[in-house]
């Protein structure tokens, strides 16, 4: 009798416990990517980064204040509509060629890394854009001669990943995890000691991704 009162109350136990779970992640909004928390960062800056709220990502996250700390991660949940429609606005004048084009080379060189990682790739190239040190266009640089592995080994041409996309979309919104790099290399790759690579300003590292100027 004792034994089966005991199974009976452990049979609640695990049955509440897994209700309880389902209910926290039925409660959680779609999320696009999971953050690890920078030094400098505040709930206030990555609310205007991520086109959110404060409240959101705290209550999201189940933080009790407004404290966070680097090293630690974060849920970002999906922008609302009004901010999508703001990056829509900012990207507007950047075709669906070129964005499908940079989410290819992110998803040919980064794909594996981590989600800031790849954003950081896609920043390189619009940096280079940018730079007047390159050519001024995506293509032009994604296809120019002997700078992307992916380019000359096909890798460029696999299946798309949504994280890839969305990463393209984040990079062509403005975020630059990469520190304003104009390039970008996995130093486990770099077999040359002498290799001019070496000799580029390092400003960052995601990954396994190093990311210099």
């Amino acid at each position: 009798m004792i034994k089966m009162k005991l199974n009976k109350r452990m049979m609640r136990v695990i049955t509440y416990g897994l209700l309880g779970i389902m209910f926290f992640v039925c409660s959680l909004p779609t999320y696009a990517w999971t953050y690890t928390i920078k030094r400098g960062d505040s709930l206030y800056k990555l609310s205007r980064r991520f086109g959110t709220k404060v409240d959101t990502l705290k209550a999201v996250n189940r933080l009790p204040g407004d404290q966070i700390w680097a090293g630690g991660q974060l849920w970002i949940p999906d922008a609302p509509q009004q901010a999508r429609t703001q990056q829509a606005t900012t990207t507007s004048n950047v075709n669906s060629g070129d964005l499908y084009l940079l989410a290819r080379l992110i998803n040919g060189e980064a794909r594996g890394e981590p989600f800031t990682g790849q954003v950081a790739v896609g920043a390189v190239i619009l940096n280079r854009v940018k730079s007047g040190k390159f050519p001024n266009t995506i293509a032009g640089n994604i296809y120019k001669a002997g700078e992307f592995e992916s380019v000359a080994n096909g890798q460029i041409w696999q299946p798309l990943t949504n994280n890839a996309l969305k990463a393209a979309k984040a990079a062509l919104s403005g975020w630059d995890p990469s520190g304003g790099a104009l390039y970008f290399y996995n130093p486990a790759k770099v077999y040359n000691p002498y290799n001019w690579i070496w000799s580029r300003t390092v400003v960052n590292r995601i990954g396994r991704h190093v990311f210099a100027l």
